[in-house]
């Protein structure tokens, strides 16, 4: 039982001192729970049953006891939530007590101490408080493991003496989960008018089976709803389906994920999700549950309401019954389509790093080619200007990653590095457009893969070369972007793709609308870039 309540006017008259004795375990008295019978004969405001045979017992009311276990029961499978409040108030009126309740154990706090989650009559303000678990008439009588009387607990327990009405007399019973005693159900009389009899135990001893039962109701019921709390607020599809596949459970993350309502596909095989070239699938699933195995991150593809296929990590695992017989599945389906989408851009990103590297000696020999001078100094300056430009070049691309990036300027900085003063080698024309980030690094890559190929095959590999780029955007209409080259080497259509053009294709229709033509002509190279922007 507690006296642990924050209700204001019962301890607002105690000293600091009196406080403390309240809310700390005094643990000078308190001793393990192995070595507590030792101290029996040191409570005396605790008294065994024997104190009830010197009292004549009132007759029993059978009648009154059936109603009561049959509204309980009625109670139990119609309201579980509230059924320990319901048996305090049964405990009160079978008894004709002044204060009823339970005391219980809690996982929470390791069962350090004990909670009133349920009281009712003159008690019901301390509703939520707790005593210690190894200093109190409640931790008395699970130490004793019987049930026992209580009359005056500040004589043994100090903590108590503030608390009114005060308690004359308790009856306190012990209740057992699977054998191990996790709280009292108690019923208590302030005054000398009440005093508990053989017939009150005997209706306390069945309570207190009832309350066994109660409170493992009680608790299945707050793991259920903490559970279906957790799984209907998830992103990821959680859902249960039996041993033949059929779907039995379906949440809102299932919902979000796939595009089916709970009413579309419970009932239904979970093959419907099932792309068909890996129906195959399922059926191995399926032979790993029965044998109670689970399937752990298992990366795979399924298919949404609409058709479109999506990309998910699988984590499977045996759904059992009461009996510990294995019913069914309980699967999470987490989308990864947008990690799998950035693990494919990185590999291309890694293979195109890898494609530079090889050509930064071409663009560098191309650098120095076209940069003259009359003096060696200037010709160091003017290497050091292109390699520069081409530096820039390269962050401007890391850049447009995390922000959006002018076109002219991408193209101003890309083909710096191959224009020599005075000479018009590159012309550049079209609107100011702002490329968002994904459209900037690809048009970023292209333009590179361009210009590389142009110093070294094309237009820019040779003094009279020259490259035309332009573009166009309308209102609602796709950015086009022309690359023309012109006074070239002859230009012969290349046998097969070569690496660049296959980044630069996977680049380019990669995004939104995204397409890439080449016209491999006599005259140069005329490349066309079409992407929404």
């Amino acid at each position: 039982m507690s006296t642990q309540s924050n209700s204001p006017n019962q301890f607002s008259s105690l000293s600091s001192s009196d406080r403390a004795l309240v809310d700390v375990e005094p643990v000078q008295v308190g001793k393990p729970h192995d070595a507590a019978p030792a101290r029996a004969h040191q409570l005396r405001s605790m008294l065994s049953m024997a104190e009830l045979d010197n009292r004549p017992p009132r007759p029993p009311d059978y009648e009154a006891e059936s109603r009561a276990l049959v509204a309980l029961s009625r109670d139990l499978a119609m309201s579980p939530g509230n059924i320990l409040q319901k048996l305090a108030e049964t405990a009160l009126t079978l008894c004709h007590a002044h204060s009823a309740g339970l005391s219980l154990l809690e996982d929470d706090d390791g069962r350090t101490r004990f909670h009133w989650r349920a009281i009712a009559g003159q008690w019901s303000p301390h509703m939520d408080g707790g005593t210690p678990r190894d200093f109190g008439p409640c931790g008395a009588v699970l130490d004793r493991n019987v049930a026992m009387i209580c009359s005056h607990p500040e004589v043994d327990f100090p903590y108590w003496a503030p608390i009114k009405p005060v308690l004359e007399e308790g009856l306190l019973i012990p209740f057992y989960i699977k054998g191990e005693a996790v709280g009292t159900i108690w019923v208590v009389a302030h005054d000398m008018s009440r005093r508990f009899d053989a017939e009150d135990l005997r209706v306390m001893t069945n309570l207190g089976a009832f309350a066994a039962a109660a409170y493992q109701m009680w608790l299945s019921l707050n793991a259920t709803q903490q559970m279906a709390s957790i799984v209907e607020s998830s992103d990821d599809a959680i859902i249960s389906k039996d041993l033949n596949g059929i779907i039995t459970s379906w949440n809102e993350g299932a919902e979000r994920i796939f595009g089916y309502m709970a009413e579309d596909v419970i009932g239904e095989p979970i093959t419907m999700l099932i792309p068909p070239d890996r129906l195959d699938e399922e059926p191995k699933i399926l032979e790993r549950i029965r044998r109670g195995g689970r399937v752990e991150h298992y990366e795979t593809v399924r298919q949404r309401k609409d058709g479109s296929k999506i990309d998910i990590s699988l984590t499977i695992s045996p759904v059992k019954n009461a009996e510990g017989k294995i019913v069914g599945a309980s699967k999470i389906a987490r989308d990864i389509t947008e990690r799998k989408r950035t693990e494919a851009q990185v590999a291309v990103l890694a293979r195109e790093a890898e494609h530079r590297a090889k050509n930064i000696l071409a663009t560098v020999q191309a650098t120095v080619h076209l940069s003259q001078s009359d003096t060696p100094d200037g010709l160091k300056h003017a290497i050091e200007g292109r390699i520069q430009a081409l530096a820039n070049v390269h962050s401007l691309f890391v850049e447009s990653r995390w922000m959006g990036a002018e076109l002219r300027t991408l193209v101003t900085q890309e083909l710096a590095a191959y224009c020599r003063e005075g000479e018009p080698r590159v012309r550049i024309g079209g609107p100011n457009v702002l490329l968002k980030s994904d459209t900037a690094q690809a048009i970023a890559v292209t333009l590179h893969e361009l210009a590389t190929n142009a110093a070294k095959f094309g237009a820019l590999s040779v003094p009279d070369g020259h490259v035309h780029v332009e573009w166009s955007c309308g209102e609602d209409e796709p950015l086009i972007l022309r690359w023309t080259e012109t006074g070239g080497p002859p230009v012969n259509p290349p046998a097969r793709k070569g690496f660049g053009t296959r980044v630069m294709e996977s680049i380019i229709r990669s995004q939104p609308n995204g397409d890439v033509r080449f016209d491999w002509r006599a005259e140069g190279l005329a490349c066309e870039i079409a992407v929404s922007n």
